[in-house]
């Protein structure tokens, strides 16, 4: 069978780490720590299994793919409360719950990528280095993808060419970024909204990390979007910009699959048609139990503090190296080792630490350089008793 659609699209980065890893042997592998996966250790909130327990009748109905009037009016209450939009801004036909936001953010270019853009192929563009479901998003959908270099933390898609633009059907940004940890300005998105306007292209953000920062909190998409306040089209103030979100960072429920997308009417309308064929509705007690957490703040503030905390013990044991900076939001730490993949397998072997090879996240850019090549990333997700010694054994062996 013909598979070259994705014939661009190579092995996941954690199948290259465990390939990279597979001859390597801890010397010591009784404190083995699996720093290189972004997988939230601290405890579920209680109140969100009490809800899965008490509605788990609710297993033998089919959910509304649209979620439910609690569900809506959760997430858009907490979008305005974000994001000081006006009350009742953000409604129904403005979102729509997702299993998780990575199957949002894969579908996307299925719902927004026509075969042709101005009459050429349509183009994608992606931060570099970037989540990976970006690339699926431009390759399932028949489109080429650019991978951007960032410039402060975020994709320069400013200075591209007029003719890349044209050809531009959706450009993604993460704010905060991942893997580097750096927050967009509120005059950034407001030029990458006009830019999606004046181009025609769907402006995707992934905010996945914005509830975990240091001190000030991330600038949200729709937020600028209604600072804009543009008029000629005031029936849909978000067009051409969708986010998401999900509760895996920001309440520790990475195995819930529970986020959302939110955004242009439009592009929701098709969104909900495309899933009404092949989406997967969120379970009734998973949806009962995220409106329960998208509607408490107390321990989303919990979360932060401990997060906080582990942003010091990193600054005190690796400041003043590898090129180290304070996350400004997510909780990744962008280590400039000098070779991502021998300083992984140095530390997997003579730590028992696994890390993540930045060129892993990249890809090569025009010169064919991958900005990845240099940085390992690691994530501080395990609790205080675990990461301080492992941050002592980072800084001694590299």
């Amino acid at each position: 069978m013909d598979f070259s659609r994705f014939k661009n699209l190579p092995p996941y980065p954690f199948a290259r780490m465990r390939r990279l890893l597979a001859d390597s042997v801890p010397e010591d592998t009784s404190a083995a720590l699996n720093m290189s996966v972004g997988e939230p250790q601290h405890a579920v909130p209680t109140f969100v299994t009490d809800i899965l327990s008490q509605t788990a009748a609710s297993y033998n109905k089919y959910p509304p793919i649209q979620g439910t009037a609690a569900l809506q009016q959760a997430v858009g209450g907490w979008l305005s409360r974000r994001n000081t939009l006006p009350a009742g801004l953000v409604t129904a036909e403005n979102l729509v719950p997702l299993s998780g936001s990575r199957e949002g953010l894969y579908a996307i270019g299925q719902i927004v990528i026509n075969r042709q853009k101005n009459g050429q192929i349509p183009l994608v563009l992606s931060p570099n280095p970037f989540y990976q479901p970006y690339a699926g998003a431009a390759l399932s959908a028949g489109a080429e993808i650019l991978y951007v270099n960032s410039r402060g933390g975020m994709p320069d898609y400013e200075n591209l060419p007029e003719e890349t633009l044209r050809r531009t059907a959706l450009a993604f940004i993460c704010n905060p970024s991942n893997p580097e940890g750096r927050l967009a300005s509120p005059d950034y998105l407001a030029h990458m909204i006009r830019l999606a306007r004046t181009y025609g292209f769907t402006l995707v953000g992934d905010e996945c990390y914005s509830e975990i920062y240091d001190k000030a909190a991330p600038t949200g998409l729709l937020d600028v979007c209604h600072q804009i306040e543009e008029q000629d089209r005031p029936d849909n103030i978000f067009r051409n910009v969708v986010v998401f979100n999900s509760l895996s960072k920001r309440s520790n429920l990475a195995g819930l699959r529970s986020g959302f997308m939110a955004g242009d009417r439009e592009i929701i309308t098709e969104t909900l048609r495309l899933r009404s064929y092949g989406g997967a509705p969120l379970p009734l007690p998973t949806q009962a139990a995220s409106a329960a957490a998208w509607n408490d703040e107390d321990h989303v503030a919990e979360n932060r503090a401990l997060y906080r905390r582990k942003f010091d013990l990193a600054e005190a044991y690796l400041g003043g190296k590898f090129a180290f900076q304070r996350p400004a939001g997510g909780f990744c730490l962008w280590l400039d080792v000098g070779d991502g993949e021998v300083a992984c397998k140095k530390l997997w072997r003579k730590a028992g630490i696994k890390t993540l090879p930045g060129a892993y996240l990249a890809r090569p850019d025009e010169d064919g350089h991958n900005p990845g090549l240099p940085y390992i990333r690691l994530v501080l997700v395990h609790d205080e008793r675990l990461l301080e010694p492992a941050l002592e054994k980072i800084a001694k062996t590299l």
